[in-house]
């Protein structure tokens, strides 16, 4: 493209910026344009892997993952001084601290284009009455209230999402919005493989209490108590935040014979070994990332009627649909498959074509060019 645009990404996380919008940037570079991706404290290896892209990485304080006045204060100077030095065209910053910070200092700026990518409501806007959640709930609408009526456009990853920023009066009447479906799937990376010889289960997710943690616990102790044959898999991080699962809680899981795996850069290899993905997530997820490639591989899932996760699972077609915090109810539909394993076969590969049909990530960054007037002859 001749008339190629200055297209700054930020993020708050350094590794998302290859593993979610990897994809898109490349995707944005094709088109013609010059993409600069920032986040705070990039290492080295993900700084080569983005130039390798295409993409110019610019390192961005956002002290800590806390909205307090003074930290935001400080990331708002850093912001626009950033602007300022790349002058870019497109401004396009997603998760809640980015998207404020960031909407503030284009704006400030007169950037002329100021996207905000909402993936996800999280953990403000999750059900629960902790004073810390509570806080962060208020903190959240006021300065999301701020910063999206900054915003030219706002993308969300879901439709549940964008009803609710619009009902709690985070996106004003009038405004521009748009929703993808999620940040899509690479279907050639994650290839569809032949399932186990027996049926086995896998959970991919931070161990944290709101990702539905410790309903698998509880249901996978009963699977495992009655048919101790069946693998139930785990893989994921620890968290530093007080939702965390305790180590104790899971060395116990481990005792019970569930395989904990820790955190894997690559999770094609345990996609690969399980018949059936599991996510009781209660968390507002965007479009849960880990779910999509499960269903990629062509795997039945099994996740919660929430926000995010209810919009990949067509109940009894490709999945099975639970309600959040229930671990009965998770404990039933995994045994739905122990007792009828044919059922994998089936679901897996419905789930594998409703990815190709909706989540497909070629069709995704298409409709995000289009939204962003990055696409041949679009215009922002």
């Amino acid at each position: 493209m001749k008339d190629g645009k200055r297209v700054l990404i930020v993020g708050s996380y350094p590794p998302s910026l290859l593993s979610f919008r990897g994809p898109l940037i490349q995707a944005m570079i094709a088109n013609g344009h010059s993409v600069i991706a920032a986040a705070p404290d990039i290492d080295q290896p993900t700084a080569d892997a983005l130039r390798e892209l295409g993409a110019k990485p610019r390192e961005i304080p956002l002290s800590n993952v806390s909205l307090n006045p003074r930290g935001l204060l400080r990331s708002t100077r850093a912001m626009r001084s950033l602007i300022r030095e790349e002058r870019p065209d497109v401004v396009l910053a997603y998760t809640i601290k980015p998207v404020i910070v960031a909407a503030f200092a284009a704006r400030a700026e007169g950037v002329p284009t100021v996207a905000s990518l909402i993936t996800g409501a999280g953990y403000a806007f999750t059900e629960g009455r902790e004073l810390k959640r509570r806080v962060s709930r208020i903190a959240a609408l006021v300065l999301y209230r701020l910063a999206l009526r900054r915003s030219d456009l706002i993308i969300f990853q879901n439709p549940d999402d964008e009803r609710f920023f619009r009902e709690a009066g985070m996106v004003a009447s009038g405004q521009r919005t748009h929703v993808t479906n999620g940040s899509g799937v690479d279907l050639d990376h994650f290839s569809p493989a032949s399932l186990p010889d027996r049926t086995s289960f896998l959970m991919i997710a931070r161990l944290v209490k709101d990702k539905g943690i410790r309903e698998l616990a509880a249901a996978a102790k009963r699977i495992k108590l009655e048919h101790p044959a069946i693998s139930v898999a785990l893989v994921g991080p620890f968290d530093p935040s007080p939702d965390s699962l305790r180590r104790s809680e899971l060395d116990d899981l481990i005792r019970w014979g569930i395989d904990y795996k820790g955190a894997m850069s690559d999770v094609r290899p345990a996609l690969a070994a399980c018949s059936v993905y599991v996510l009781p997530s209660a968390y507002r997820e965007g479009t849960p990332r880990s779910v999509l490639e499960a269903m990629a591989m062509g795997r039945a899932i099994v996740t919660t009627d929430m926000p995010g996760c209810r919009e990949t699972v067509r109940d009894g077609v490709n999945g099975f649909l639970i309600p959040p915090r229930n671990a009965e109810a998770l404990h039933e539909a995994m045994m739905r498959f122990v007792e009828k394993p044919e059922l994998a076969q089936r679901m897996g590969k419905a789930s594998r074509a409703l990815a190709e049909e909706k989540y497909d990530v070629r069709k995704v960054n298409s409709d995000l060019l289009r939204y962003l007037g990055l696409s041949s002859g679009a215009r922002a």
